[in-house]
């Protein structure tokens, strides 16, 4: 009986990593190719918002900040050599912009390294998830107002804290990937980190002692459904007298 070769199984082709892919795009915007210069800003706008919005003190501003980012990079795409990430590169280019835009107002801010004093205990701030299924109206709009409380605590830090807080809490960047970001070393994003959770702590434990007594309100359309429920339970076991 003639024997059977079993071929192995063709391995699965490789995937390019991200450091690839992102310079196969450098090399189509450096050809002038515009949808290459999109996907990189689609990829990284995000990311730039934050770190401008880590620095300067609004969002017109931080829009403002990306922007003029965006078009320094482009124009000296030639000296990325993909040493760092393109994203890296990127987020050190704007926190550039974002210090040039501050000191042009006459705003001048340390983001180098030196040990802040401060408390450094703090408890632990957890952001809020994001959900998945469709919320009541009523709890989208607490949390909508939870939201605003946050990023007006986060937006009152000074500068240092909320440059790193805005790297490593909201965008998730590991510590290594902040410092590189921000020019700094590991020691110091850990320390600002921790007093940016704490003077947030500080900060919404403030507005939760103004806020408590509202909490948890019961009234308005969930409390009138509780009392016709009740009331129909009520009649329905003969326990009401009809008037």
């Amino acid at each position: 009986m003639p024997m059977t070769e079993t071929l192995p199984a063709a391995a699965p082709a490789p995937q390019p990593d991200a450091a690839g892919c992102a310079m196969a795009l450098v090399r189509r915007a450096r050809t002038g190719d515009a949808t290459a210069f999109e996907a990189i800003m689609r990829r990284h706008n995000r990311l730039l918002f934050r770190s401008a919005r880590g620095i300067v003190p609004d969002d017109a501003q931080a829009q403002d900040v990306v922007q003029e980012a965006y078009l320094q990079a482009f124009t000296h795409l030639h000296a990325f050599r993909g040493e760092s990430a393109l994203g890296t590169w990127l987020v050190r280019i704007t926190i550039r912009v974002a210090l040039q835009a501050l000191r042009r107002k006459g705003q001048w801010v340390q983001l180098e390294d030196g040990w802040d004093s401060g408390d450094m205990a703090c408890a632990e701030i957890t952001m809020p998830n994001q959900f998945q299924a469709p919320e009541p109206p009523d709890l989208a709009a607490e949390r909508g107002e939870l939201r605003a409380v946050l990023q007006a605590a986060i937006a009152a830090l000074p500068v240092i804290y909320r440059s790193v807080f805005m790297l490593r809490a909201i965008e998730n960047l590991s510590v290594s990937e902040a410092a590189e970001c921000l020019g700094v070393s590991e020691a110091v994003v850990k320390t600002r980190f921790l007093r940016a959770r704490a003077l947030l702590r500080d900060t919404l434990l403030e507005q939760f002692q103004v806020h408590a007594p509202a909490a948890f309100a019961f009234a308005g359309a969930r409390c009138d459904a509780v009392v016709l429920q009740v009331m129909a339970g009520l009649r329905a076991r003969g326990l009401v007298r009809r008037a």
